[in-house]
């Protein structure tokens, strides 16, 4: 099984980060005991701007989860279609080759699900595609996701399997919450999708083959990253231990799955992670004792465009293919953590 490209699409209405604090502090300023506090929370995630599903101005008018969620629909197509036609064309497949899609979102929901308002889209995507909508694992998905198409291909390897995230992290804005997590939130998360391409052995294709999976969870850490949904949406679960747990728990999980596959730590050669923010990057790349370059790309990106949820791991994993492709051969790790508190470890050969 290999992963052939990446395709990507972010929204038209960038702002940088200057840009985006302001119009917070204008929508908090008079409510926050301690304006300043939000300014040094916006700096401190080394974020410099972000693609947003809207205008700022259409923001206000988002006044119940309803609103917010068929503002997710509208932008979600439109970036989902852009992801997915860049996803094929890099790729250079026929389109009659895709046997099965696999969407990821934990930022709106809605049946019929994306991909399957996007197959109206799409008129050339077959039409006995099977098709696998996921929601709920967060910011994990993006290699999750990865996974189980590996998965599909491998029991189908003449076919071609395709991963769809679209995060639209904006459109859960809580306007009313002045908890540090949400304020947090707000500087940390963009908006943006991603498509990869993976093909079964039989297809002629290039690209890193994934060697091996592993999914992990970690007992009684619900309320260590997630949602609690009420009738104004989502509301952000995000606990400042995120990066401890990575410490504590990363480096056993890695070892043990390299052990199973006759590897250690000193055969990997390339790290694709998710950026979940600075100090979780911090944590692990200080958990895999990685070289000082290894997560270049993954801080490029969290800088760049901010944290995307699950579509933010594919992002990385396109700016390696595209900007840093390691030698034929090298051993590589794709890593992501999300919602339960859990992670999933995808190992690449290149």
């Amino acid at each position: 099984m290999r992963i052939i490209d990446v395709g990507r699409a972010l929204p038209p209405h960038y702002y940088d980060q200057e840009t985006l604090l302001a119009a917070l502090r204008l929508q908090w300023g008079e409510r926050h005991r301690n304006p300043s506090r939000l300014e040094q929370i916006h700096r401190n995630v080394l974020v410099g701007g972000r693609y947003l599903a809207l205008p700022l101005e259409r923001y206000p008018t988002l006044t119940d989860f309803g609103a917010a969620n068929d503002a997710w629909i509208e932008v979600g197509l439109q970036v989902g279609e852009a992801a997915m036609r860049d996803a094929v064309a890099r790729a250079g497949i026929d389109w009659a080759r895709v046997g099965a899609i696999f969407s990821v979102s934990v930022t709106g929901i809605a049946t019929p699900s994306l991909e399957a308002r996007l197959m109206n889209r799409i008129p050339e995507l077959p039409r006995h595609l099977k098709r696998v909508p996921i929601f709920g694992l967060g910011c994990v998905a993006g290699a999750a996701g990865l996974a189980r198409a590996a998965d599909y291909v491998k029991a189908y390897p003449d076919q071609v399997a395709l991963l769809l995230s679209v995060e639209l992290c904006s459109l859960t804005l809580q306007r009313d919450d002045l908890s540090v997590p949400n304020l947090i939130s707000t500087g940390l998360f963009g908006d943006g999708a991603a498509c990869a391409v993976v093909a079964g052995a039989d297809v002629p294709a290039e690209g890193p083959q994934v060697l091996a999976t592993r999914s992990i969870f970690w007992d009684d850490t619900e309320r260590v990253m997630g949602w609690d949904i009420s009738g104004r949406g989502f509301k952000i679960v995000l606990d400042r231990s995120v990066p401890d747990v990575v410490r504590a728990h990363l480096r056993g999980e890695v070892d043990a799955f390299l052990a199973d596959e006759g590897l250690s730590l000193a055969d990997i050669g390339s790290y694709v992670c998710h950026p979940g923010g600075p100090k979780v990057i911090d944590a692990m790349e200080a958990a895999l004792d990685a070289p000082p370059d290894a997560l270049a790309l993954t801080r490029k990106s969290l800088a760049t465009v901010g944290n995307l949820s699950s579509a933010s791991v594919l992002m990385v994993l396109g700016d390696t293919l595209a900007e840093r492709r390691p030698a034929p051969g090298t051993k590589g790790l794709l890593i992501a953590m999300g919602p339960a508190f859990g992670a999933e470890l995808v190992l690449l050969q290149w």
